[in-house]
Parts: C-alpha cells; structure tokens; sequence
C-alpha cells in the first residue's frame, strides 16, 4: 500500500510517498480502507521536530521513531480483529490513529465511531482532533453554559469553526474574531455578532465575556483578562507558530493569576475520546455542526497542504482525499 513516510525532521519536503506493506489488524483492531484524512499543526511540528521538547518526550531525539503520519482518519472498514463487536466490514468510520496518510490503517476499535450518513467523509475526516479541543475546552475547561456571553478568537480556523458552532449548540451567544474576508463565513456558521481583527481591536472593547476561547494566542494576558466578567474564564487552545516559549511563560503565568484572581486563564491539552467522539457524531449528525472545509489535496500533495497550513490562514480544515 501507499503511505507518507519520513526519515528525518526537517521541512515538508521530508515526507516521501512510499510503497510499504500492508497493515494487518490485530484481535481488537479494525482495517481501514481510508477515504480521507486531515490535516492538524500537530502534523508539521512532528515533521520538524519542534519544539524540542516534542522529540524527547513523543517522536525521537534524532531522527523519528515512528515514520508513520496523520491522526485524522474517516473511511470504510476492510477487516475486523477476532475480538471486535462494534464493527463489521463495509461500515463508514471515522476517528483517529496514528499514520492517516496512507490508504490503509489500523485503529483501535475504541478510537473510532460510525460516520453519520449526512456528512462527507472528507467531513468526519476533518472533526476529530479540532472538534475534539473545541468541545473539550468549551465544555471541560471553559465550563460552558446556556446564555453565556462567549468570544471565539480564530474564528475562521480549523478549530475555530468548531468551537462557535458547539458554543451555539449550547445556546451561548457566540461574538467571532476573524479577517474581513471571513465574516461571512463565520456568520454563516452561527456566529451572533463577527469582529473584523484588520478594522477593530477586540481587545480594547467595552464588552465582557463569561468565555474567551482563544484559538491563536496573539494577545497579552492582560489583555484577554480585561475582557472577562468577575468570574469569567478564558482558555487558551492556540498560539503563534514557532513561538512555544513564549507559549509556555503565558502558560505559566497563566497559572499564577488564576490563583489570585476569580477570572481564570487556562491552558488547554485535548486528548481522543470515544465518548467524545460520539457526541461529534450527533451533533453532525442532527445538523447542529457541520465541518467547514477550505482546501482538498490528494496523498501526493501532502507537503503542500502542510506548506498552506502552515501559512495560518487556511478557513476551516485542510484534507487529504484518496
């Protein structure tokens, strides 16, 4: 089978498209015939080995253990370990693994869920790890509720098209940050009221939030506290590409205020979920979410679709069709 590989860390230009053998699942593993898979910031830092830290704890201190990449994977199971009872051949899948970007994968029967039959899947292949820190954050960090008033910073972006449409489903009224080429969009998704970043700083606003979901970290901490209500919460799910220092000083920061204060800055790690991934499941599936897709590559054309997202400014999510 054909699959991504790469040997080294460097740029996008690493990553070979490779003829390797075939995955065999194991008793509690499924086949999958994969259809689509997404493309993640996750995927370029595991490319480039940054930051360090990545290497020693993850991926490999020189080269990288595993040559495998992707996480987000939708497609049609092929076969099924002995021991699987959720699953049978035929069945349209999606969730997550390790080595997406190939046409076949094995996976783990708790890290996938039935693709609902209103999406694409190019749709569920662009859900599970932006929807999942979108849901998570809300939800478990942000501690959402009905009525609150609730700022999307990265409105636009992968993940931030995930976080208004899950807010709106818990009936918060949702104020997106984004470019002026975007505002559409952004309405269109669900946003109550849309703040065009080139025209106005959000920051300096008179309005308050219960919930600040920051998805690109281009603000002080200062800054993002002062928007909060008394008892307001402000996650931070993203930051600047390249700036992971000044990413972890924010964080620790962060910490510090949340101590002596009642309005609370957090961090955010999201993590795969079964659960979860049901849940994404029904909101597709009951129309609640629909994922927002900005540009389609073939598996050969991965460096470039990771080339782009790097760039920052992709709306919505970059997918890999085979």
């Amino acid at each position: 089978m054909k699959a991504i590989v790469y040997h080294d860390y460097g740029s996008p230009d690493v990553l070979q498209l490779e003829e390797i053998e075939k995955s065999t699942p194991g008793d509690k593993e499924v086949l999958i015939k994969v259809r689509a898979a997404s493309v993640n910031p996750l995927d370029w830092h595991f490319i480039r080995g940054t930051p360090y830290i990545v290497r020693i704890v993850m991926t490999g201190l020189r080269k990288p253990k595993n040559t495998r990449l992707g996480v987000d994977v939708a497609g049609q199971v092929e076969a099924v370990g002995s021991a699987i009872t959720q699953f049978k051949p035929g069945d349209e899948v999606f969730g997550t693994c390790r080595g997406a970007f190939a046409e076949y994968v094995c996976i783990s029967e708790s890290n996938l869920v039935i693709k609902p039959n209103n999406v694409t899947f190019e749709q569920a292949a662009a859900v599970p790890i932006a929807a999942f820190t979108a849901l998570q954050g809300l939800r478990d960090k942000g501690k959402i509720q009905p009525g609150q008033k609730i700022l999307v910073n990265g409105a636009s972006g992968g993940i931030g098209t995930f976080a208004v449409q899950i807010a709106k489903s818990y009936g918060a009224d949702v104020t997106g940050v984004c470019s002026t080429r975007n505002i559409d969009m952004v309405r269109s998704i669900g946003a109550d009221q849309v703040i065009d970043y080139t025209k106005e700083d959000f920051t300096k606003s008179s309005q308050r939030y219960d919930l600040i979901f920051d998805a690109i970290g281009n603000h002080s901490l200062s800054a993002r506290r002062r928007l909060l209500t008394p008892s307001g919460i402000c996650v931070m799910a993203g930051g600047p590409s390249g700036r992971w220092k000044m990413g972890l000083a924010s964080g620790i920061k962060a910490l510090v205020w949340s101590q002596c204060s009642s309005r609370k800055l957090t961090g955010l790690l999201a993590k795969s979920s079964e659960e979860d991934l049901t849940i994404l499941h029904d909101l597709m599936a009951t129309g609640k979410v629909t994922p927002v897709i900005d540009r389609q590559y073939s598996l050969s054309e991965l460096p470039d679709a990771i080339r782009y997202l790097e760039q920052g400014h992709a709306r919505g999510k970059v997918v890999i069709t085979l």
